[in-house]
């Protein structure tokens, strides 16, 4: 019932109770001296009435009026939070649409779908990047060449990570000319996804990376600018996965650096751009890939190696840490006078210590060699790698690699490497050895040689030990030396059995010329019963020995292993050892 009808029948029961009183006779008796005998009752009642309706009617609109204005108020103040919704919604960068159906559905739209709807935008966002998107699938790298061919190895000009991303640019037959990483190149199509597969992959790929834009950039161990923390370098055009943030460093997924899963990287003064994206190519050029991966480069300049001393002075082999190969190259941390002579405090491979600056060169002179003297060089990443005949999963394992172990790259094929083991021993040429790229277990890069860990024998229990440190010691003297198929000669070449042979003869040990009779020789040890000067042997995929090298202790051999590398230290188990033999006695 409205408020008007309800006013109506009160007025009517109003006019109902009141009206019969004053007409009532007792009543006009009793008041006549005040109402008098005229006919003014009439006038006098209704004027009563009058007044009577008046004040109602005041009343009921007033109460109308508090109810308008209520009402208005309630409209203000709905307009107000409104607009305050609106603002908000543009401040964060939405439309108007955005904003209201951010606001109508915030009560049913879980956290979860929303991460998942921010997810699809941005996964367009990326894919909208290319005319053509293609994602590799092969497992570890696929190399990107400047011609469609692999026969020729110097065109490779960079490799395509595994779930790395490009831009088909045209196909021709088993080939695909692609961009990525500022780098336009060829790739085999067989690993190759595209079309919806491809966009279906990116969902699951695309993070925060960091992007280099700067043309050499230093990956550290910790955020702190220190010549002594780099752990390498990235090139501009890389990207790497960000872990986290914190002012203006960036921690970054580093596990392709040998032993590495997490580092840091600059990102102020323009070094990177943080972005979210795929990953794409690195370049892999000689030139820039080897005077890039340092600061203030130094460089062996003299045959064979040089000592590398904890200290700056020459204290015979008391203080010697390492050997720094011919060619080699090392950040130059400081430069140090001592009586009379100059000495570099450098950084190469794993060892950090002082070598005689007159050995060296640095400035122009240094990059020059550096780029005449770089090699292809495959890193294993894994503690193990399994190597065989022929580059395929179904070709036979004869041996294996171990991990941070670093080989001459003799060929590339997407998914393989071949690699130099060593020379064989009574056949000049060597097995051929190749290991899968799958699973980033290797990475290959141009570089130079680094130093070797290295601490001469100097103390001894006893007098047959201190023998045997005399002959390691001795063995090591010739390091850098060259490797002659069939040679005996300790400064003018030696094959690997050769080399062994002159060594034990110098301190009146004979020992058979070949290795395979080599390996007969003397009593057989077990690896934990290895002493220094025992002899190590490897073998080819027959199973027949045809490598020896001498142990020398904290883990290495000396060895003759080929043209390329000379007489060098290695790890003892840098291959799979066949048998350990004590040719020396007690």
């Amino acid at each position: 019932m409205g408020s008007s009808q309800r006013n109506n029948q009160f007025n009517d029961e109003d006019r109902a109770e009141k009206e019969p009183l004053i007409s009532d006779e007792s009543f006009r008796e009793k008041y006549r001296d005040i109402l008098g005998d005229d006919d003014s009752e009439p006038e006098i009642t209704h004027k009563w009435k009058s007044r009577k309706k008046k004040s109602f009617v005041e009343e009921v609109n007033i109460k109308q009026l508090i109810l308008l204005i209520i009402v208005l108020i309630a409209v203000i103040l709905a307009a107000v939070f409104g607009i305050r919704s609106c603002v908000r919604a543009v401040g964060n960068g939405k439309t108007d649409i955005e904003g209201s159906i951010a606001s109508a559905s915030e009560a049913t739209v879980s956290e979860a779908e929303r991460a998942e709807l921010e997810r699809e935008r941005l996964t367009e966002s990326v894919i909208s990047e290319y005319d053509d998107l293609a994602v590799v699938t092969a497992s570890g790298y696929i190399n990107m060449r400047s011609a469609p061919n692999t026969v020729d190895m110097t065109n490779i000009i960079g490799k395509l990570p595994q779930n790395a991303a490009c831009d088909i640019v045209e196909t021709d037959g088993e080939w695909s000319l692609v961009e990525s990483g500022g780098i336009r190149g060829y790739v085999y199509n067989t690993y190759l996804a595209t079309g919806d597969e491809a966009k279906e992959m990116a969902g699951e790929l695309i993070k925060e990376r960091a992007v280099v834009t700067v043309p050499k950039l230093n990956i550290r161990t910790e955020p702190v600018i220190d010549p002594e923390n780099v752990l390498g370098s990235a090139l501009e055009g890389e990207r790497y996965e960000v872990i986290s943030t914190d002012g203006n460093w960036a921690k970054i997924v580093a596990d392709k650096i040998e032993g590495v899963e997490e580092a840091f990287i600059s990102v102020s003064d323009g070094n990177a751009e943080l972005r979210v994206c795929m990953d794409e190519a690195k370049r892999l050029d000689l030139r820039e890939m080897v005077l890039t991966q340092y600061d203030n480069l130094v460089v062996s300049a003299t045959d064979g190696y040089i000592n590398i001393r904890e200290t700056p002075e020459d204290k015979g082999i008391d203080n010697i840490c390492g050997k720094f190969p011919e060619a080699a190259g090392a950040e130059l941390l400081e430069t140090v006078e001592n009586d009379g002579r100059t000495w570099y405090k450098i950084k190469s491979g794993p060892v950090t210590g002082y070598i005689a600056a007159e050995y060296t060169v640095t400035g122009q002179g240094a990059r020059d060699t550096a780029v005449d003297n770089a090699i292809l060089t495959a890193v294993i990443t894994t503690d193990s790698l399994n190597v065989r005949t022929e580059p395929s999963l179904e070709a036979e394992v004869w041996t294996q690699v171990t991990k941070n172990q670093e080989y001459h790259v003799l060929d590339q094929l997407d998914g393989w490497v071949e690699i130099e083991l060593d020379s064989s021993d009574g056949d000049e040429e060597a097995d051929k050895a190749y290991i899968s790229t799958r699973d980033n277990n290797v990475d290959v890069r141009y570089g130079l040689a680094e130093a070797v860990e290295y601490y001469p024998a100097v103390e001894a229990a006893n007098a047959a030990a201190a023998f045997r440190n005399e002959i390691v010691n001795y063995a090591c003297q010739f390091v850098g030396n060259p490797y002659v198929w069939g040679g005996t000669s300790l400064t003018n070449g030696a094959d690997c059995s050769g080399f062994v042979m002159s060594v034990l003869k110098h301190f009146g040990i004979s020992v058979p010329r070949v290795s395979r009779d080599q390996a007969r020789a003397g009593v057989r040890v077990t690896s934990d019963q290895m002493k220094p000067g025992d002899l190590v042997f490897y073998a080819n995929s027959s199973g027949t020995v045809n490598h020896v090298g001498m142990y020398i202790g904290n883990g290495q051999v000396v060895n003759a292993a080929s043209r390329r590398s000379g007489i060098r230290i290695y790890r003892w188990n840098y291959r799979t050892p066949v048998a350990i033999r004590n040719v020396i006695g007690p």
